[in-house]
């Protein structure tokens, strides 16, 4: 099915099934929020006004960690890393919360500051007020993740001494995974020889997303890497969806994030484990969607 025809199948199937629902629960807010414009920061922005704003996620007081993909010393053109104004937008609606601190953070791949840099995001989130940290090694300690493959492993501190973690992943593909979104993100979050977990990448994605738990993902489509992922290299490798997709089911955000890349949600090991594990839905008919375009 093409991805047009499969999202407009997607609409009609989430109207269907809101539609015996009560009035009371009709007016509940939505699990995710697809929102499409011109300015990463204002879809940015109306997705998270659209789950009901940041204070349903952020609290006053709170300590925040957002955790955007910034593994590649590439420029946002290249879109192998999180868009710079998504996580300079988010940083300011966590503050407007109330948030007493924003951290914003990510193990890199390539040479940590050059990737900072490179991304733009060192530059947009310290503007917002947040505080960017560097990867430290002496930071790691080795953690139960209880997983059902990966049992244990070493994870940077700063994710476990937060009051809320946001996701806050790029829409890619990838040469193991087929894609790489909101669960793959997480392997940002740990040390280690990360190579190993290449060995069952599914489930290794699966147990590190039951592990971090966080309060909401926020996936940046607004320029896709569909090719060459996940480091790209070429403006020719990506494509404009100008998109951003919210919510706070980390499985449905990742089943819809799929679609971008002509890619049906079932096709995907880790989306089948990540249900199962009751993470969430990838039925992506069962899922109360909101979309705008501003």
């Amino acid at each position: 099915m093409e991805r047009r025809e499969f999202l407009k199948s997607l609409v009609i199937g989430s109207l269907a099934w809101q539609w015996p629902m009560s009035l009371k629960a009709q007016s509940s807010l939505p699990t995710l929020a697809v929102v499409e414009g011109e300015s990463p920061q204002a879809i940015t922005k109306e997705a998270i006004r659209a789950l009901g704003g940041m204070k349903q996620f952020v609290s006053r007081g709170d300590k925040v960690l957002l955790k955007p993909n910034i593994g590649w010393d590439r420029t946002p053109e290249m879109a192998a890393n999180t868009n710079p104004e998504v996580v300079k937008a988010l940083v300011e609606l966590a503050y407007e919360a109330g948030a007493k601190e924003v951290i914003v953070m990510d193990h890199t791949v390539n040479q940590p500051r050059r990737c900072y840099i490179r991304s733009g995001i060192q530059e947009a989130a310290r503007e917002a007020g947040a505080r960017v940290l560097f990867p430290d090694e002496q930071r790691l300690k080795k953690m139960a993740i209880k997983g059902e493959w990966l049992k244990e492993w070493e994870v940077f501190q700063d994710f476990l001494e937060v009051d809320k973690l946001i996701n806050v992943p790029i829409a890619k593909v990838h040469s193991l995974s087929r894609v790489t979104l909101g669960m793959k993100n997480w392997l940002g979050a740990i040390g280690g020889n990360r190579n190993q977990l290449h060995q069952k990448i599914d489930q290794a994605m699966v147990d590190l997303a039951s592990f971090f738990k966080p309060a909401l993902t926020v996936l940046d489509a607004y320029r896709v890497l569909f090719r060459n992922g996940p480091q790209g290299g070429r403006i020719s490798d990506t494509r404009l969806e100008k998109t951003v997709v919210a919510g706070t089911d980390p499985v449905a955000v990742d089943a819809y994030g799929v679609t971008f890349f002509e890619i049906q949600p079932q096709e995907l090991l880790f989306l089948k484990l990540a249900q199962n594990r009751g993470l969430g839905n990838f039925e992506l008919e069962k899922v109360r969607i909101e979309k705008r375009k501003i």
